[in-house]
C-alpha cells in the first residue's frame, strides 16, 4: 500500500503542471498586442457551463484571470446554458468572439481582447439545421488575403467564408471531409501550407487525441498522413485533446493550448487546460508531442 501511494506521488509530481488554476476545457490561444491570451470552456458538473472568461500573460508561463467576458444567462436573449468552446479573432481594431450556448454558434463583439462583448446579433450565427454537423466548437481563421473563415462541426467539419464584418456569413457551408474527425478542428498556416487540425473520439474518453492533416488550400482538401496522431494519452495524463495553436511573433515557434482530464481525479467532466511547444519536421510533418514531457514553454 505504501509503496503504491509513493508510486502516485512520483507520477503525479512527473505531470507538467497545468497552465491555469481551476477546471477549464476547450482552450482557444491568441495573441493581441504583446499579451497572449487564454479562452477556455469554465468547466462545471456535466458541461452545463455558464459564462466565459479570459486570462492573459506576457511570457506564456504566469497567467492572469482578467474576469468574465461574456455570461449567457444574462447577456444572451437566444440562450442560456452550455456555453462551450469560445474563441476570439481581432479585425479593424475590434474583437470578434465566436462561442458556443446550447448547441448553436454566436458571436460578440468588444473593443478589447477582455472583453465585454456584446452579442452582435441577437441570435446565432450558426443554427442547429444550418448545416449539416452539430454546431458547435467555432473556430475563426483569416487568411494572409485577408479573407475570413469559420471552422466548426462535430462529426463533420464545416467552413464559412465570412465577410468583413466579421458577423455575416458569405454563402454556404463547405463541407471538409476528414475520416474520424469529431470536432474541435483548428486551422494555421506556415509556410504556405494549411495545417487542420482536430480532437478525435470522445472528450469523456481517456483516449480522446489530436490528429492533423495538410491542405493547399484553407477549404481542402486535407491530406492525412500516416503518422497523424500528434497528442494522446501518455501514463496518468489522458483526454489530451481540444487544442487551439498560436504563433510566437517573429520566430517559427508554436504554442499549443489543450485539455486533459485532471491530475489527478479528473474526467471528460473535469479537465485542465495545459500548453507544449508543437515542433516540426524538416519535411513539415508535426512531432508528436509527449503530454508527460517536460515543460519546454520558453516564454
Amino acid at each position: 500500500m505504501l509503496l503504491s501511494l509513493l508510486v502516485a506521488s512520483v507520477a503525479l509530481q512527473d505531470a507538467p503542471k497545468p497552465a491555469l488554476e481551476g477546471f477549464t476545457a476547450d482552450p482557444a490561444i491568441r495573441r493581441f498586442g504583446d499579451r497572449y491570451y487564454l479562452y477556455p470552456t469554465s468547466d462545471k458538473p456535466n458541461w452545463q457551463t455558464t459564462d466565459f472568461s479570459v486570462w492573459s500573460s506576457k511570457d506564456l508561463k504566469s497567467w492572469k484571470k482578467e474576469g468574465i467576458v461574456l455570461d449567457v444567462t444574462k447577456d444572451l436573449s437566444w440562450a442560456n446554458i452550455e456555453a462551450w468552446a469560445p474563441d476570439c479573432i481581432e479585425r479593424n481594431g475590434k474583437y470578434y468572439f465566436y462561442f458556443c450556448a446550447h448547441g448553436e454558434v454566436g458571436v460578440a463583439v468588444g473593443d478589447r481582447p477582455t472583453g465585454p462583448f456584446k452579442d452582435a446579433l441577437g441570435k446565432p450565427l450558426v443554427a442547429k439545421g444550418q448545416a449539416k454537423t452539430y454546431p458547435i466548437d467555432p473556430y475563426p481563421f483569416i487568411d494572409s488575403d485577408g479573407q475570413a473563415y469559420l471552422f466548426l462541426g462535430n462529426g463533420t467539419p464545416i467552413a464559412y467564408r465570412l465577410k468583413p464584418d466579421m458577423v455575416t456569413l458569405d454563402g454556404p457551408p463547405i463541407y471538409i471531409p476528414i475520416k474520424d474527425f469529431r470536432e474541435g478542428v483548428c486551422v494555421f498556416k506556415r509556410k504556405g501550407l494549411y495545417y487542420f487540425m482536430w480532437s478525435e473520439d470522445d472528450a469523456r474518453s481517456d483516449d480522446y487525441h489530436v490528429s492533423y492533416g495538410t491542405s493547399g488550400s484553407p477549404l481542402g482538401p486535407v491530406e492525412i498522413p500516416a503518422e497523424h496522431v500528434v497528442l494522446q494519452k501518455h501514463g496518468l495524463v489522458k483526454g489530451t485533446g481540444h487544442h487551439s495553436v498560436v504563433n510566437v511573433p517573429g520566430t517559427d515557434r508554436w504554442i499549443v493550448a489543450y485539455h486533459r482530464h485532471a491530475v489527478p481525479n479528473g474526467s471528460g467532466f473535469q479537465r485542465e487546460t495545459c500548453l507544449a511547444e508543437m515542433r516540426f519536421g524538416k519535411d513539415g510533418s508535426i512531432i508528436p508531442i509527449d503530454p508527460l514531457g517536460p515543460s519546454r514553454i520558453r516564454g
